[in-house]
Order: C-alpha cells, then structure tokens, then sequence
C-alpha cells in the first residue's frame, strides 16, 4: 500500500507537469518546415497519455483486487483462529471425559461387588466411552483437515499476494520508462519551441522585407491612377451629357411601352380565341370519331365473333366500412366510356373494354347494351351472358335483380314477349324457361320435383355431336306472371349462404336457359333460338370469406371451375388445338357458348374498394384475355318446311325424354340436329 501511495504521488507530478507543457504550448509559425514533426511529437505525447491512462486504470484495478485477496486472507486466518480455539475446546472436553471414564473405571475396580456386577457395569460403561472416544478422534480428524484446507488457501493467498507485488514491480519499471520517455519528449519539445522560435524571426524579417517591395509598387501604381483620372475628367464631362438626352428620351417611353402592349395583347387574345375555337373543333371531331371507331370496332368484334365484355362497377356501401382499406381505387375516363383505371397498391392500371358502366348506372342502362343480343335469340341466334366477379360484386344483383328493379333476366323475358306479341301476326312463337345450378361440381334442377337430384350432360346418340341434359324440367311460359313465378320457385331452391364478404353469397353457378322457338306462318320457316343467362358464383379468398367446413368445400370447387374457366379461356386464346372443356362441368356446359355458332357477351363485375384492388385486379385482368377471343360468327337456326308429310317440320332436341314435365334439355348454344329430307340453312347475322 505504501508502494501503491507513492506510486500515484508520481503520477499526480507527471500529470501537472504535462498540464504546464500544455499551458505554455508553442506557437509554430505558419508553414515551418518543422512543424509536421512537432504534431508527430504532438501525437506521439497524447498516445503516452493515453497510455499511462491505462497503465492507471490497470494500477487501480490491481490495487482493489491487493485489498480484496487481503480482506478474504483476514477473513480466513479468523475463521482459522475460530476452527482452532473450538478444536482446543473440544480437545479440553474429550480430556476431562476421558479423565472422568478412568476415574469411574477405577473406583469400580476398587470396588468388591460380585463379578456377574462388575462384568455387567463395565458393559454398560465401557461402549458410551468408546463411542464418546471415537466421536472426539473423528471430531479432531475433521478440524485437522479444515486446518489443512485453510492453510491451503493461505498458501494460495500468499502466492497471489506475491504474484501482485510482482505485478506492481512491473508497474513501476514501465512508469519509469514512461517518465524517461517523457523527458526526453520534453527535452525534444523544448528544442523544437527554439528552432520554431528562430524560424518565425527569420519569417518575419522576410515578410516585412516583401511588404516594404509591395508597398513601393502600391505607391507607383496609386501616382499612376491620379494621372489616369486627370485624363478622364473630359470623357466624364461627355457621358453626362449624352445620359441626360437618354434620360429625357426615357421620361417619353411608357407612352410608347403602353401603347405596344395594348397591341400585342389584343393580337393574343384574338389568337387565343382562334385556338379556343379550333380546340373546339377538333374536340368534336374527336368525339365524333371515336365514336365511329366504336362503332366500327363493335362491328368488327360482332363479325369476328369476338366475345363482348362489359364492366359494372358497384357504388362503395356501409357493408364495406370505414378507413383506408374502404375507399375508391376505381376511377373513370371522361371522354372514352370503355377505359376503366385502378390504383392497384399506389400505380394506376388501365383497362380497355367494350362498355363500362360507373355505379350511377341503372339497370336499364345496362340492358339497353345487352337488348339487341336478347332480340337476335328471337331470330334463331344462340346467345349467352354471363356474370363474371369476385364475391359480393354484385352479379346476381345484375342478373336477377330485386322484384322493385330487376335485371338482365327478368327484363330479357319481358323483352322476348313484347317482341312476341308485335309479331304474332305473321310468327308463332313458343318460349320455354329451364333454371339448373352447378353446386360442388354437381349439376342440378332448380325447377324440378327433387331440386338435390344429381344430372349428367350427354352427348346426343345421333352423331350430331350436340350436348344434353337428360332430366332437366321445362316450363312453357306465355306472361310475365309465369315468369315471376319460375324465378320465385327457382330463387328458393338456390343455395346460398352468409360469408364474412358477402350476407347471401352465392355458394352455386346459375344458369336460366330460355329456349324461343318460331314458326312463319306463311313460309314455313321454322327458327329456334337459345338465351342462356349465367350467374357464376364469386371467386374468393378463403381467408376474407371465412369459409369453413362446407363452406370451405364450396369455395374450393368454386374456385376450382372458375380457373378451368380461365383454362379453356386462354385455350381459345391461344388457338390451341384442345381446348380442356371437360375439366369442369361449368366449361363442359358452356362448351357451346365458347367454341363458336354463339354471340357471347360477358359482364365483369367490380368492386370499387381499396382491399379489393387484388382480385379487381385480377378481375379486369381476365376481361382482357376474353374479350381477345374469337369465337367466329353466331350462326342463326332456321329451316325451311318440308314438302312431305313425312319430314319433321318441328324442331326439337335429338334425344327426348318421354316425361311431359320433365324432358332432356341441350346445353347452352347446342345446335339443331340435322333430320332426313329437311332442308336447313344457315344464314348470316343481319346488321
């Protein structure tokens, strides 16, 4: 401790000799030769601070753990001088007990009881005492080997004491070396101050002589700037002459300024109001030529035979709640109806479609795009619509509708048999309804007796090569009343069910198959027409929709045929030579609406909302690819009487099922099978 004490005295003196090095520090002049080796030894001096910093820091570690071993050694020589004094107790008591036991062994012994007495006595004695022995041995065995065990320690204790004083000799010699080092640094330091020192003289004695060879040539230049002016003072004179006639020249240009810009701006206005009008011209020819580019291009997809798309944006409601993920992502372009954007995670998409309705449309204004479809069934064209859109996008609500304002369905009837009536002076006219459902890829009746019998498609034994729905029951309809009361009957056998996205989701495909059937009363001419009307169930995310158990089951199918759909899509697409329509009984059924002899139309339903954007996305994404496939053009059903009794004059499906209520029903499109002497022809769509 004493060594320790003296070796922190040194370095208190090293430190505030440092601090008076640093007080007094040297001024270099500037750009001293030497002045790169003096930060050297700048340098050099702080990495010796930092040095004997922790050469302290090591010294008072080392010093706390000299007085920690220290307190632990004086804590174990008192433990040891307990353990010693309770080992001389026990030995003084094991003593005075052995002294007892040979006392009492004596004065039985000097007794003369009988033998059988003292035999007995010394074996009640003598074990207590042999014990009482045995434990005192064992007692001292164990205090001799604590005092072996704290010797031990002690040893070590002495070992790690002198192992510190060695560290401490050490210590020291290394201060030693650092104080040498410092004052050879000084010694150096002091040196360089008076190099330094002489050098800054001989600078400045040098920067005064140049000052003084400056300041004489200032002196020469300045005499010659007076000269310079004297001459000036005649072309000064000339300047201020010439800016006064600029200034009273000046005092007349805003007269001149004003009256020139009241010419230049009534020159721009009347060219502003040229561009204006010729903008205007040219916004109308626009419009008028976009128009019959529509117009034109609505020809060219009906003759191709394309499939027409059309998109029906849903209004946001309560249902869709509140915050970010609930507003509009769906905008629309002002002067092209058929461009339909979305901001799709921050990045706007743009689609182009053949209509797009926004969600002030009304249910008639989306039948008006479809009723000259509707009408072209009259005349012996197969036609299809379906609904194509994520869950709760509003598919059946355009399909079917409500009984206050219903949809594409009811009013196409409604259409059928005002058409009917207007002709009926020179037509016949027969309409039947047929309403079947896909539900977990099981086609079933929903007008039938037992709606949970199971159908199958066929094909038609004739080798027409025509499909057909053996079972699915028929109703003639001939008032708007019957067809209120099908739809009724059909809607109840339905199934739907409540999903997280959706109250009443439609769980099933739906299909209304209207069949027109004609006959020209003066001609003979017999047509039939098909309309079949479809309402595909919703895809979903099984995560938003919370669908489990069955519901889980139907999703799955649902999903699964609506990506055959995409499948036989791409198909067409492409022009592959097989299209998969047998992977699904949806594509399998609708085999004759998308391979051709069909005018098809296909109504994309879409959610506006911001957490809908993915499948909106892919929604729009799939228009696209369908509105790109062509089908070729519809062909119209027509054939013309026979001229013998014994040719089938009325058309009806190859394959009849004998029931009267009911009987094998074709497919959506299924042409008209071809009979022996019957003349057929097919005829082009008019305009």
């Amino acid at each position: 401790m004493v060594e320790n004490e003296r070796l922190r005295q040194e370095m208190r003196r090293c430190e505030a000799e440092l601090q008076e090095l640093r007080a007094k520090p040297p001024g270099p002049c500037p750009g001293c030769e030497h002045s790169q080796e003096s930060a050297q030894l700048r340098d050099k001096l702080s990495q010796l601070q930092l040095e004997m910093a922790e050469s302290k820091g090591m010294l008072s570690e080392l010093n706390l753990e000299v007085q920690q071993k220290t307190d632990r050694l004086a804590e174990v020589e008192l433990r040891l001088k307990d353990c010693l004094a309770e080992k001389a107790q026990e030995e003084e008591r094991l003593s005075r007990r052995l002294r007892d036991s040979h006392e009492t062994i004596a004065s039985l012994r000097a007794q003369s009881p009988p033998v059988k007495y003292v035999i007995k006595t010394v074996e009640v004695e003598s074990p207590k005492t042999k014990q009482a022995l045995s434990e005192s041995q064992a007692r001292n065995q164990h205090l001799q080997e604590q005092v072996a065990m704290q010797r031990q320690v002690l040893k070590e204790m002495e070992q790690q004491l002198q192992s510190s004083h060695q560290l401490t000799a050490r210590l020291r010699a290394q201060i030693a070396m650092y104080e040498s080092e410092l004052e050879r640094a000084h010694g150096q330091m002091l040196e360089e101050m008076q190099s330094l020192e002489e050098d800054k003289n001989r600078a400045i004695e040098e920067a005064f002589a140049r000052a003084q060879v400056e300041m004489k040539a200032v002196h020469e230049n300045l005499a010659g700037v007076r000269t310079n002016l004297l001459t000036l003072q005649p072309a000064l004179r000339t300047l201020t002459n010439d800016y006064n006639g600029l200034k009273r020249q000046v005092r007349g240009f805003p007269l001149l300024l004003q009256e020139a810009l009241r010419s230049v701006k009534a020159e721009i206005g009347q060219a502003i109001e040229e561009v204006n009008s010729n903008n205007q011209e040219l916004l109308r020819k626009y419009r008028r030529e976009l128009q019959l580019r529509k117009k034109c291009h609505n020809e060219l997809v009906r003759l191709k035979g394309n499939i027409r798309v059309i998109a029906r944006v849903r209004p946001v409601t309560k249902e869709d709640g509140e915050g970010p993920e609930a507003t509009n992502a769906v905008t629309f372009d002002a002067d092209d109806d058929s461009i339909i954007h979305l901001l799709h995670k921050g990045k706007p998409v743009s689609f182009e479609l053949d209509k797009v309705f926004s969600p002030q449309a009304s249910q008639q204004d989306v039948f008006q795009e479809v009723q000259a479809l509707i009408t072209s069934c009259i005349d012996g064209f197969n036609v299809c619509i379906f609904a194509y859109g994520q869950t709760g996008a509003g598919k059946t609500y355009t399909m079917e509708g409500t009984p206050e304002n219903p949809g594409i369905n009811q009013r196409a009837l409604q259409l059928l048999f005002s058409e009917v009536q207007e002709k009926a002076s020179d037509w016949e006219y027969t309409i039947t309804v047929s309403a079947a459902e896909i539900y977990n890829e099981v086609l079933r009746d929903l007008l039938g007796k037992e709606p949970q019998e199971k159908l199958e498609i066929r094909l038609c034994p004739d080798g027409s090569g025509q499909l057909y729905v053996p079972g699915l029951t028929e109703f003639q309809v001939q008032s708007v009343d019957d067809i209120n009361k099908v739809f009724e009957f059909g809607h109840t056998n339905r199934t739907t069910e409540f999903t997280n996205l959706n109250e009443h989701s439609s769980r099933s495909h739906a299909l209304l198959i209207v069949t027109v059937r004609g006959v020209d009363c003066s001609t003979g001419l017999r047509t039939t027409g098909k309309l079949n009307l479809v309402d595909l169930a919703g895809s979903e995310r099984v995560g938003k929709s919370g669908a489990e158990g069955s519901r889980l089951r139907e999703a799955q199918h649902i999903n699964k045929s609506l990506s055959a759909l995409g499948d036989v899509i791409a198909a067409l697409r492409s022009r592959q030579g097989h299209v998969p329509f047998r992977n699904s009984k949806l594509t399998y059924l609708l085999q004759d609406s998308l391979s051709g002899d069909s005018k098809t139309l296909m109504v994309v339903q879409v959610s506006p909302v911001e957490k809908n954007t993915s499948e909106t996305l892919y929604s729009l994404k799939f228009a696209e690819r369908v509105r790109s496939v062509e089908l070729g053009p519809g062909l119209r059903r027509a054939e013309l009487g026979s001229w013998s009794s014994q040719e089938h004059l009325e058309w009806e499906p190859a394959c009849q099922m004998p029931q009267p209520s009911a009987r094998a029903h074709s497919a959506p499109s299924s042409g008209t099978s071809s009979r022996p002497g019957s003349i057929r022809r097919k005829l082009q769509p008019s305009a």
